[in-house]
């Protein structure tokens, strides 16, 4: 009988990713790293493949995880990732049970998502004083990110002819291949022009052929969402005082933004193309400002 390698296996799986479940770059990335750190547990208990593998090797695969002190929300992703996994290969039948699919999940902590301030996101514009292409592209991510609460990994796939400037909207390409029209504000859409008009102009000089990506790295080529992570971070960190920042920090501070100043839950939900509502209402927390502003103008003796 003809045996899968392991790696065919893994391969089979990221395969169905891409074609059926349209999964990102990101997403498949992932989860290709927590099922290659399965495999070498399973390497270091002499674990003879994917099929072979029990409740119990799940169970020591778990306590491997907490002894390292991983948090909760890395081992819940790791157990899902591999869920996934042993989901499909139980589909295409080469196991005949699911071991991770009774897993109880640790529970998740309430930790709210971390946001800038309005104040320090008009510090982060302000911060650009140079007008070079780079600085030109630079800013029109961030606006771009601010102004339409889009992921890092949308930004990267648009190309020029997904923004319409003359209406203000901008065509975004969401998780499972799901289209969304977003709007853009004033200050996107200025800087958006300038950069497309003159700056991208300078940069696509510098490639080897046409390239309908908006973003360009220095070579002409198109920024990955790993080279607009990097470039935000940087932006970030020099206005602001607060640690462990992320560039998805800035899609949080756009929820946040939106709900202080009386949006729609719902509205902000299509913005942010969540399927489920509960992955929007994270985000009706308010700041200690915005409370201690409601109070002041709302209690008759405050």
């Amino acid at each position: 009988m003809f045996t899968l390698s392991e790696q065919s296996w893994i391969d089979l799986f990221f395969t169905y990713l891409r074609l059926e479940k349209n999964s990102s770059t990101h997403t498949t990335n992932n989860y290709l790293r927590d099922i290659l750190d399965f495999q070498q547990f399973m390497k270091g208990h002499k674990i003879r493949g994917f099929a072979a593998v029990t409740t119990q090797d799940v169970r020591n695969y778990l306590t491997k995880l907490f002894e390292k002190e991983y948090a909760r929300k890395t081992v819940s992703r790791k157990i899902s990732a591999l869920r996934s996994f042993y989901r499909f290969h139980l589909r295409e039948e080469r196991v005949s049970e699911n071991v991770f699919q009774s897993v109880v999940m640790p529970k998740k902590g309430e930790r709210l998502p971390n946001f800038l301030y309005e104040e320090e996101m008009q510090e982060l514009f302000d911060a650009f004083v140079d007008n070079k292409p780079l600085d030109q592209r630079d800013r029109a991510i961030l606006e771009l990110l601010y102004a339409t609460g889009m992921r890092v990994s949308e930004c990267s796939q648009l190309n020029v002819h997904d923004i319409d400037l003359m209406i203000g909207t901008v065509l975004v390409i969401g998780k499972g291949r799901k289209e969304r029209y977003t709007p853009l504000g004033a200050f996107a859409c200025d800087a958006l022009e300038k950069y497309i008009e003159d700056g991208r102009v300078k940069i696509h000089t510098k490639a080897n052929q046409v390239n309908d990506a908006l973003f360009l790295n220095y070579r002409g080529g198109r920024l990955t969402d790993r080279s607009i992570r990097t470039i935000v971070l940087k932006r970030m960190e020099k206005v602001s005082n607060q640690k462990k920042l992320r560039p998805h920090d800035i899609r949080h501070s756009f929820a946040t933004h939106m709900l202080n100043n009386g949006a729609d839950l719902r509205i902000v939900q299509e913005l942010l193309g969540h399927e489920h509502l509960s992955s929007t209402q994270i985000y009706t927390h308010v700041t200690k400002d915005r409370l201690r502003d409601v109070y002041k103008h709302t209690h008759p003796r405050a």
